[in-house]
């Protein structure tokens, strides 16, 4: 699957390898972009979106599955018309000697919708999404505070979700950083490594001058 890549992409690019050794070129991640927008795109309006043929279109595409670029596809669904309209992050102290236990606790619990190990004050994160505040309550009260390996919670209701977005790629912050604009030279002043040529009339002007 290398080869696929290495053949296929833009010169210049930087790849960066990914699961059993799949380099990512620009025209992948040009793929990841088009995805991003919408997974469900044929892979003829993707091929013609990256501007590739869509041979190459669908094998670059089964290459990223087949790596693991791509890991799955899923729906996003509106959660307040799904009658989970409240969510919650409850930030999680764990007894050190008991993290098996909390992680195996945590996989029993389908109302989690992500949980991750963090740095600082707290352990651990967990985000739910409730039809209520007492569905919350009842959560932290009655099924984590019961866990012997959790030792502490402290829950934080979230207000509004202001942007949320299926993933991000590298380079992506470019886009929106202003184009460096080239230093302003001063007249007479000569660039490094660049030469100024002087016409014969202001050159023998100059003699006469300093003479």
């Amino acid at each position: 699957m290398s080869e696929i890549s290495r053949n296929g992409g833009s010169g210049g690019a930087q790849p960066g390898r990914i699961g059993i050794g799949l380099e990512l070129d620009d025209i992948h991640m040009k793929i990841l972009e088009v995805l991003r927008e919408n997974g469900r795109i044929s892979v003829a309006a993707l091929a013609e979106r990256v501007g590739i043929s869509r041979a190459n279109a669908y094998t670059r595409f089964e290459a990223l599955r087949a790596d693991g670029a791509i890991k799955r596809f899923t729906a996003e669904i509106d959660h307040v018309r799904t009658g989970l309209g409240i969510t919650a992050l409850i930030f999680v102290t764990v007894r050190q000697q008991m993290w098996r236990q909390f992680r195996a606790e945590l996989a029993r619990m389908p109302e989690v919708e992500y949980c991750a190990i963090t740095t600082g004050q707290h352990d651990a994160m967990i985000q739910v999404r409730m039809s209520d505040v007492a569905e919350v309550h009842a959560m932290v009260t009655e099924r984590l505070a019961n866990i012997p390996a959790v030792k502490a919670t402290e829950t934080v209701f979230i207000l509004d979700e202001v942007l949320r977005r299926p993933y991000v790629l590298p380079g992506d912050g470019d886009k929106t950083r202003p184009a460096r604009r080239p230093a302003q030279e001063a007249p007479g002043d000569v660039p490094l490594g660049k030469m100024r040529f002087v016409g014969a009339a202001e050159g023998r002007a100059a003699l006469r001058k300093d003479g």
